[in-house]
């Protein structure tokens, strides 16, 4: 005699002990995989499509972003498709909110750094309290213009050519 489990969505269920199990399980998208998704799908050439891309805010706020900067972002349930800028972006002439994601923010002001132009970055009040000088330092030693106040966001980024070169060698070094 076989049973049927019918599993209505929820976010737990115990499945007790048996002998054989059949069926699926889909898991959530990768949060950290998502930002990067979003990150480099933007700065490429050309149309990416991704699945089961993470439906948290934190993610959302990569995708905004990637919005503002100039790629054509569209969202289908857990599907996204990125029209990238082919390694350009367009500073927005507005502020880029990171609403509370602090890797958004982190990864976006490396980015950015490289890029020609003026970007401002700020998210809500918990994210604009995070310090984030460990980013800020080692971008200056690049070259880079990044300004903070009081070693928090909004962040303030100034393209730098420096940066820009220091960043397409350094695929080009080979270790010593």
């Amino acid at each position: 005699m076989t049973d049927t489990l019918k599993i209505e969505k929820t976010t737990e269920r115990t499945i007790h002990p048996v002998r054989n199990l059949l069926g699926t399980l889909r898991l959530p998208g990768d949060k950290s995989i998502s930002h990067r998704y979003a990150m480099l799908s933007a700065m490429a050439e050309g149309s990416s499509r991704f699945h089961n891309f993470s439906t948290g805010a934190d993610c959302a706020s990569s995708l905004h972003c990637m919005a503002q900067l100039g790629a054509k972002v569209t969202r289908s349930g857990d599907s996204v498709d990125v029209q990238g800028c082919a390694g350009t972006f367009t500073p927005p002439g507005a502020v880029l909110d990171c609403g509370n994601s602090g890797s958004t923010m982190r990864m976006l002001t490396g980015l950015l750094a490289a890029q020609a132009g003026a970007f401002t970055l700020e998210g809500d009040a918990s994210l604009n309290r995070r310090p984030m000088e460990r980013v800020r330092k080692p971008l200056l030693e690049m070259g880079a213009s990044i300004h903070l106040k009081d070693g928090h966001a909004p962040v303030e980024i100034e393209g730098a050519k420096a940066t820009r070169d220091c960043l397409s060698h350094a695929g080009t070094q080979r270790p010593g």
